[in-house]
C-alpha cells in the first residue's frame, strides 16, 4: 500500500537582513502552503535574513577591514535568531496548528558568532538545529563551523526527516552519517539550485534511498537595498551593495526528487509553491537494490566514527 505525503517547497524572495519582516513573510507562505495541503514545507538556505550574496558579487567585500562588510556583519548579528527566540513563536503556532514540519534557513547567533542553521520546526516540540559544518569559501568571513551535535533527524509519525546545507552534500562522510540516521525525507538547501547542485541533490536521493526536497531562493539586488532600508539603513553597507550588479542574483531552481533520482516536480525562476505527492514506500523499496548504510556499506572494511558532542569551546566548572 502506498504511504503518501504532500511535500512542498516555497520558492520565494526573502527579506534580506530584516528578520522581523522576514518572519512575517515566512508565516504568510506557511499559511498558504498549509491551505494547499502541505505536510512538509521547505525553504531555501538562509531564507530568514537572506543569503550573504555580497560575498560573491561585491568585488571589495573580502578586503580586510572593509567598512561595508563590517556594517553588514553587525546588522546580521543584531538581527540574528537566538536559541528560544520569541520572534519565532508565530511560526511554531502555525506548525502546531496544522501539524506540519517546516524547514527554514536562518542566521543564528551563539555568543558573538554567527552560524548558518537550517531549523526544522515540528509540532509540539522545539525546533531541531542543523548548523552547517563547513561554511563554503567566502562564507567563512561570516559563519562559524557547526559541530556534530546538530547532525540529526526528526522522527515524525510517518518517518524520519533531516537536512544538509549546500556544499555539505559534497562531504561523503556527512552523507554517510545522515544515511545511517535513516532519512525518509531529506531537505537539501541552496541559494540557487544550479545544475551541479541539482546533480548533488539527485545523487543524494539515489544514494540515500530517500525523497529529497532541493530548495532554492530568489533574490534581486533591489531586495538587498529594500531589506537594508527596513533595518534603518547604513551608508557603508549601502555603498558595498551598490557594487553588486543591478540584476537578478538567485534563481530558484527548486525540485522534489524521488528515491530513484527522478524529478517529480521542478520550479521555474519565479515565486511559486512547488508541491508533489511522495510515496514513502518507494524509499523502502529502493533499499532492495542499494542500501549504502547496510548491504553496500562493507562494515568489515570501512568504519565511520561520528563525534556528536557539543563543542562550546569554553567549559566552566565549579
Amino acid at each position: 500500500m502506498p504511504q503518501l505525503l504532500t511535500a512542498t517547497i516555497v520558492q520565494s524572495s526573502p527579506v534580506p537582513l530584516s528578520v522581523d519582516n522576514g518572519i512575517t513573510r515566512l508565516c504568510e507562505h506557511v499559511r498558504d502552503a498549509a491551505k494547499s495541503g502541505a505536510e512538509i514545507v521547505a525553504f531555501g538556505e538562509n531564507f530568514l535574513g537572506g543569503y550573504p550574496i555580497w560575498l560573491d558579487e561585491a568585488p571589495g567585500a573580502a578586503l580586510w577591514d572593509h567598512p561595508g562588510t563590517k556594517a553588514l556583519h553587525r546588522i546580521l548579528m543584531e538581527q540574528a535568531v537566538i536559541a528560544g527566540d520569541e520572534r519565532l513563536a508565530p511560526l511554531q503556532d502555525l506548525v502546531d496548528q496544522h501539524n506540519i514540519c517546516v524547514s527554514v534557513g536562518v542566521h543564528e547567533r551563539v555568543r558573538s558568532s554567527l552560524y548558518n542553521n537550517q531549523l526544522l520546526f515540528r509540532p509540539n516540540a522545539k525546533p531541531l538545529d542543523h548548523r552547517k559544518l563547513v561554511p563554503t569559501h567566502g562564507e567563512r568571513l561570516i559563519w562559524n563551523r557547526g559541530d556534530g551535535s546538530t547532525l540529526n533527524v526528526h522522527d515524525a509519525p510517518w518517518g524520519k526527516i533531516g537536512s544538509l546545507i549546500c556544499w555539505e552534500h559534497w562531504m561523503p562522510l556527512a552523507r554517510a552519517a545522515m544515511h545511517n540516521l535513516g532519512e525518509d525525507v531529506h531537505v537539501s538547501t541552496w541559494p540557487t539550485v544550479r545544475e551541479t547542485y541539482a546533480i548533488a541533490s539527485r545523487h543524494y536521493a539515489f544514494e540515500g534511498g530517500c525523497h529529497v526536497l532541493a530548495a532554492g531562493t530568489l533574490l534581486h539586488r533591489d531586495d538587498l537595498l529594500d531589506g537594508l532600508k527596513a533595518v534603518g539603513g547604513d551608508a557603508e553597507a549601502q555603498s558595498l551593495i551598490a557594487e553588486i550588479p543591478d540584476q537578478q542574483l538567485q534563481f530558484g531552481g527548486s525540485m522534489i526528487i524521488a528515491p530513484d533520482g527522478s524529478v517529480l516536480a521542478s520550479a521555474e525562476d519565479r515565486d511559486m509553491i512547488l508541491s508533489a505527492e511522495i510515496d514513502l514506500q518507494a524509499g523502502r523499496e529502493a533499499k532492495a537494490a542499494l542500501d549504502t548504510d547496510g548491504h553496500y556499506s562493507r562494515a568489515d572494511v570501512f568504519e565511520l566514527n561520528v563525534n556528536r558532542s557539543e563543542m562550546p569551546g569554553v567549559n566552566w566548572k565549579d
